[in-house]
């Protein structure tokens, strides 16, 4: 996450007087732990050059130094790791919300790059590029028959802002061969995936992660759906592990009054930083939801902690990750980075939300199982809270710390997903590869098809829901099923949905049957 230099300052402290009085010790001490410090950084500087100059066998000592750095900040706390250059790039540009790119999304179908949707208004889309075209060649790189990395396929399609790349795709509806040139331009990585109505009245925005953009996004989502006369909100942040803590405090400030306090954080010298939200926001008034899940971490609690405590909305789902940790990103020359943690965060009731890591790392994350074990995922009267830290929101609701944000309305896990494998199973990527091969076998099936009419031709038959059962026993997935065929076939329409006409007509699908949106939409009534 990214904080502000403000959250650490130089102190500097003590008058003369104080000083004469005490400068002896002070310059003794200082000077001792100077030496510690400098000892310890130099014995750690000169084993890599002892290394580097006289040890028998040619060792690469960045590798060493890396894994020094992982096994030191592993000493630590859970949140604070170590970003290697290799994954430095990609991480930032996913956070900064868009890159340079042809706009494309594609995966490897066999031997060949497979366009499943290029981006609407993108680059590839411009120049004519297809869902189902194969690139073969990008200039004169051949790109199919080959087992590219994902890195490196990906930087062959990337480039300069304004670079021309001609592809050379083959476009099997047409059976033949076509050159086309893309001019790069900057695409856009969403991280609100829908701003849809649920109802006449009722608003939906999908938040899949916080990067530098999502804010405005989120805004975007909002203004249209008040335009189209949305009273009520829901803002689903479930599976939302979190990012920069100032884009949910800029949603947050959206739905808050002027001057309520929004989220507050304290460093290691006990400073304290309170954020209150300021100008009037776009969404004072009316009804507010947050959607949560035991995947729901970071920023993403932050504006769900800042909701619940200020008694601005209803927090529903299940209890929340639990990381209540800010952390700084420090580069090195290199190009690698340290996430270091520099302060906890507290909601506006002064609850700390972080969950206890004592126990290591591994059991930290073996957290989050175990709430399967203990039955916390299927009975509300399961999750433990403890009441020494028991807080009182200003109209006297009781909300706890210690672990992450316990909903006002609790919804269990088998009722929102049926059979929880398979639930898990149809949200992953294999559900998405076998529309693609099933669409790519005949596309003109569906050249003529609305949207409205899709329903009735994927539910005429079970035709996909068996053709899935077959593709997954292809693949050595033995999974029964029968068991959950309403949940398949609403998962099957929902993706060729999202293939054939764009991310909201996914979720238009997806959420008809969604256990938390029922419980919203009951309360609303």
């Amino acid at each position: 996450m990214k904080t502000n230099s403000k959250y650490f300052p130089i102190i500097i402290c003590a008058t003369l007087a104080f000083g004469v009085v005490l400068g002896g010790w002070l310059n003794s001490s200082d000077e001792s732990h100077f030496l510690a410090t400098n000892n310890s950084k130099g014995k750690l500087n000169s084993l890599i050059d002892f290394i580097d100059n006289e040890y028998v066998d040619n060792v690469n000592t960045d590798s060493i130094v890396d894994r020094t750095v992982d096994a030191i900040l592993g000493q630590l706390d859970p949140h604070s790791v170590y970003v290697p250059p290799s994954e430095q790039v990609q991480v930032a540009e996913n956070m900064k919300g868009d890159f340079v790119g042809i706009g494309v999304s594609f995966y490897m179908h066999n031997d060949s790059v497979a366009v499943i949707k290029p981006v609407e208004n993108g680059p590839s889309a411009k120049a004519g590029v297809k869902a189902g075209d194969r690139i073969l060649y990008a200039g004169k790189t051949k790109l199919y028959g080959r087992k590219w990395p994902s890195d490196s396929l990906f930087s062959k399609l990337k480039g300069v802002q304004g670079s021309v790349v001609e592809l050379t795709i083959y476009r099997k509806s047409e059976r033949k061969r076509i050159k086309l040139n893309v001019i790069r331009d900057v695409v856009p990585l969403k991280s609100v995936d829908a701003a849809i109505l649920l109802n006449d009245s009722t608003g939906y925005v999908k938040i899949n992660r916080f990067a530098e953009t999502t804010f405005a996004e989120f805004k975007t989502g909002l203004t249209k759906l008040k335009k189209v006369g949305a009273k009520s909100l829901l803002i689903d942040v479930r599976d939302n592990g979190g990012g920069y803590m100032e884009e949910a405090i800029a949603i947050a400030d959206e739905l808050l009054k002027n001057k309520q306090l929004i989220v507050f954080t304290k460093n290691k010298k006990g400073k304290i930083q309170k954020t209150f939200a300021t100008k009037k926001g776009d969404f004072e008034s009316g009804k507010v939801f947050v959607l949560i899940n035991e995947n729901s971490a970071s920023a993403s609690e932050i504006l769900a902690g800042a909701v619940q405590d200020n008694d601005r909305g209803i927090i529903i789902g299940r209890r929340s990750f639990g990381k209540g940790l800010v952390q700084r990103e420090m580069d090195f020359e290199d190009g690698s980075a340290v996430r270091l943690t520099v302060a906890r965060y507290y909601t506006p009731t002064g609850r700390s939300i972080q969950k206890p890591y004592s126990k290591g790392n591994e059991a930290y994350l073996r957290e989050s199982e175990s709430r399967f074990a203990n039955g916390e995922l299927f009975n509300k009267d399961s999750i433990k809270v403890a009441d020494s830290l028991k807080f009182k929101t200003p109209k006297g609701k009781i909300v706890y710390g210690g672990g992450g944000i316990v909903p006002d309305l609790f919804v269990p896990i088998e009722t929102e997903h049926g059979d929880i494998n398979v639930s898990y199973l149809m949200q992953t990527g294999i559900v998405g590869r076998f529309v693609f091969e099933e669409l790519d076998k005949n596309r003109s099936l569906f050249k003529n098809v609305a949207f409205g009419k899709l329903s009735a031709k994927m539910n005429a038959s079970d035709l996909y829901f068996n053709s899935f059962q077959k593709y997954l026993s292809k693949m050595g997935l033995d999974v029964n099923l029968r068991g959950s065929k309403a949940l398949v076939k609403r998962y099957l329409e929902a993706e060729f949905a999202r293939q054939l006409f764009g991310e909201n007509y996914y979720y238009k699908i997806i959420l008809k049957e969604d256990a938390m949106i029922k419980r919203v939409l009951s309360k609303l009534k």
